[in-house]
């Protein structure tokens, strides 16, 4: 059985994210030195230690979606000119852009929610649970569930990726960072929909922008 200590300790011991540790754990069986050297192989762990280096170089990549009804602008940025130029830098880039456009997600990372945002979505999920009749301890269960679940759809990083959904933004961008061998971090975004805030019918442009990946 993998437990959470195990995880931590591996997390501790190279710098590697959560899942991946847990998914390297589950793989050899339990087996820490095992489960390093296949972080290793992977090259997770040398991109965690290259995730805590500074990336100040970078672009910032506009996607225009449906003759201008969605637009997005996004800063990602690494550690130098030179990657900044590079192709696989700048696809990274658009691709991300893309995402957000599709999914539009609220924040970059979970970190970044307000505390109070969090406390108001447990106490209406907390009370759905409890009118369904549900006892206090599958509630609470239940609640940090569904706070998982509101992570995932309102933060970038933990979204499944929108041309690969068996990997999240944080796994694509990990992988990134082993290839490449420098820093890559998301830094913000902008998304706007034509006609936001204004009462009018209703146009499914997310969708829209799906349709438009799959046909990539």
């Amino acid at each position: 059985m993998i437990t959470a200590e195990m995880v931590k300790d591996l997390r501790e011991r190279t710098g590697a994210g959560m899942m991946d540790c847990k998914k390297a754990l589950t793989e050899t069986g339990g087996d820490m030195d095992k489960a390093i050297d296949f972080l290793r192989e992977k090259g997770l762990a040398a991109a965690a230690k290259r995730a805590g280096r500074v990336a100040a170089e970078g672009v910032v990549e506009a996607y225009i979606h449906g003759g201008g009804r969605i637009g997005v602008m996004l800063e990602l940025n690494c550690e130098t000119d030179f990657v900044a130029k590079t192709e696989d830098f700048r696809t990274l880039a658009k691709d991300l852009a893309m995402q957000v456009a599709a999914s539009n997600p609220a924040y970059v990372r979970r970190e970044e929610v307000p505390a109070e945002i969090i406390d108001h979505e447990r106490e209406v999920l907390k009370a759905q649970a409890m009118n369904e009749g549900k006892p206090a301890n599958i509630a609470e269960k239940m609640v940090e569930g569904r706070i998982e679940k509101y992570y995932k759809e309102n933060c970038l990083m933990e979204q499944p990726f929108i041309k690969d959904p068996d990997t999240t933004v944080t796994q694509l961008i990990t992988a990134k960072i082993a290839k490449i061998g420098e820093n890559i971090s998301v830094r913000r975004f902008v998304r706007y929909q034509l006609g936001e805030g204004i009462e009018k019918k209703s146009a499914d442009f997310a969708a829209e922008v799906m349709a438009t990946v799959k046909n990539c």
